[in-house]
């Protein structure tokens, strides 16, 4: 990990927030990785962590096959944190007991701390924390003290100072523990002794020495499609390796109102990057004539994808390297709710299938950030903002929001009423606020009256979420004034659409796309 400090190591021992506990750790301005509780002591010795944090996770010590590290970290003299099952394992491991809780801890309580090691400067002695467990520890290990309860949890946060090892039962990674992200860079800053750098500037710098020494003087081709993930992506590289990169930038007749252009004057125009541009619209559509099927209409899409972006490379000439811009949440290997290692790590290509097909070597260099670090280099770089906070946008683009079979006039009527969506979203100060917001073309159609006229014409669905990660999301809660205006410009301003909804479905049940 040169140039980026030794990393916090986080354990996962099947927890639904070990990415939110290595986020945490690096909004310290600490590097952090996240790896599987069974992950050999040999491999952890070689990664040389500076700190190692133990996450929660939903077993309990007391089952058999219960998720459990080597017994050998602990003879490390790397500092350890255990949270909740972490803190558990440090009693059922080290000679101390855990049992059944008498009163179980689920969601709010309050914490009295008397620590005087460091671990807990700067927070109150009297905070909320969020707490989540049914076991509990009864009696300590060895060397380990209290320096912190609640009501029901007289080990809610113990200790031994001298051989760095701290345990908490809440969860400080949470929004519901306030001070949590100061207890988290109490301990990485003053137990395990990090630096604070771990900057989007220093990151920067790290990756162009690395893109220079992977490529070489080897011709880097990337499918930039104007989402962040892969504008910062080749800016990135762009900066690194100049006229060694080449982008293509593929119109498949699928993308929003005036995307084209746009996508064409940031990267050619003002980064002066090359960029090959495919007008494919008609080459797609034909393509997806008649087909209703989502799952299908995927299919095809990245099938046709393929084939053009070969197309492409082959006019290049001579290609050694496939850039992607792959994140860190898509190469975590996960671990299942049972604390068993799961099956497969994640495999994400943005143009999948492309390296099998055309034997290229990978260049990833954004596989250590998440979303939001992402952002930050993209700001680093100079992109625009528009590029920087853009909404995700899937890959088949339109082709899975016009619901039904596809065709120009349906598509052009969609892009329409979602240029509208966005511009008044934007309008009324609320983009940021929202993680993802879209406008679904139904397959069905309305009788409505405009202009003294009776009409029948198409339906559109408003969709607008918050998320975090997006594997949940709930519906955003717009002002009635701003929805009122937005169904009034589509309905008044878009042919073809004579009717407004808004989903305000969830995810579960609902996905956030409706295909």
């Amino acid at each position: 990990m040169e140039g980026i400090g030794r990393p916090i190591i986080v354990l996962d021992f099947g927890a639904q927030y070990s990415k939110l506990i290595a986020r945490r750790v690096r909004e310290a301005k600490v590097f952090s990785l996240i790896l599987p509780f069974d992950t050999p002591l040999a491999e952890l010795k070689a990664l040389n962590p500076a700190g190692i944090i133990f996450s929660g996770g939903p077993a309990s010590v007391h089952v058999p096959g219960a998720p459990q590290p080597d017994l050998g970290v602990f003879q490390l003299e790397t500092p350890i944190l255990g949270i909740c099952y972490g803190t558990q394992l440090f009693a059922h491991m080290l000679g101390g007991k855990v049992e059944r809780a008498e009163k179980r801890e689920y969601g709010i309580a309050h914490l009295e701390h008397n620590d005087t090691t460091g671990f807990f400067a700067g927070v109150d002695e009297h905070t909320q924390v969020w707490m989540s467990h049914g076991d509990a520890i009864t009696q300590l290990p060895p060397n380990f003290e209290v320096i912190g309860k609640t009501e029901n949890c007289p080990y809610a946060a113990v200790a031994d100072a001298s051989r760095h090892r701290y345990g908490v039962q809440f969860h400080p990674e949470v929004v519901h523990t306030p001070q949590g992200a100061r207890i988290i860079s109490n301990f990485v800053h003053h137990v395990c002794g990090c630096d604070s750098s771990w900057t989007m500037g220093s990151f920067v710098e790290l990756a162009v020495k690395r893109i220079r020494e992977q490529v070489r003087r080897g011709h880097v081709i990337c499918g930039l499609s104007g989402g962040v993930d892969s504008s910062v992506a080749a800016v990135l590289i762009h900066r690194a390796i100049g006229k060694q990169l080449t982008c293509v930038f593929v119109n498949n007749g699928l993308l929003r109102k005036g995307e084209p252009e746009m996508v064409q004057q940031v990267f050619r125009d003002n980064f002066h990057l090359d960029l090959r541009y495919v007008d494919a619209e008609d080459r797609f559509l034909d393509g997806l004539q008649g087909i209703a099927d989502p799952e299908e209409k995927r299919k095809t899409i990245g099938r046709l994808f393929i084939e053009v972006f070969e197309e492409e490379a082959h006019k290049i000439g001579h290609v050694d390297i496939l850039a992607q811009g792959t994140l860190y949440p898509d190469v975590i290997e996960s671990v299942s709710a049972t604390g068993g290692p799961s099956a497969t790590i994640k495999s994400h290509h943005n143009v999948g299938g492309l390296p099998e097909r055309m034997h290229l070597k990978l260049l990833e260099p954004l596989r250590e950030l998440f979303k939001d670090e992402v952002r930050a280099v993209g700001k680093e770089l100079g992109l625009p903002e528009d590029i920087v906070w853009r909404h995700p946008f899937p890959g088949p683009g339109l082709g899975v929001r016009c619901i039904g079979e596809l065709s120009k006039e349906r598509l052009q009527t969609l892009r329409e009423a979602d240029a509208i969506f966005i511009q008044e979203i934007k309008r009324a100060g609320l983009y940021r606020e929202i993680w993802q917001a879209l406008v679904c073309l139904l397959p069905v159609r309305s009788v409505g009256v405009q202009g003294d006229e009776r009409t029948y014409e198409e339906v559109c669905s408003l969709r607008a979420v918050t998320s975090e990660d997006a594997m949940t999301a709930d519906w955003y809660r717009f002002p009635d004034e701003v929805l009122q205006r937005i169904a009034n410009r589509i309905c008044n301003e878009v042919k073809h659409i004579n009717r407004v909804l808004y989903d305000v479905t969830s995810k579960p049940p609902g996905t956030i796309e409706w295909e």
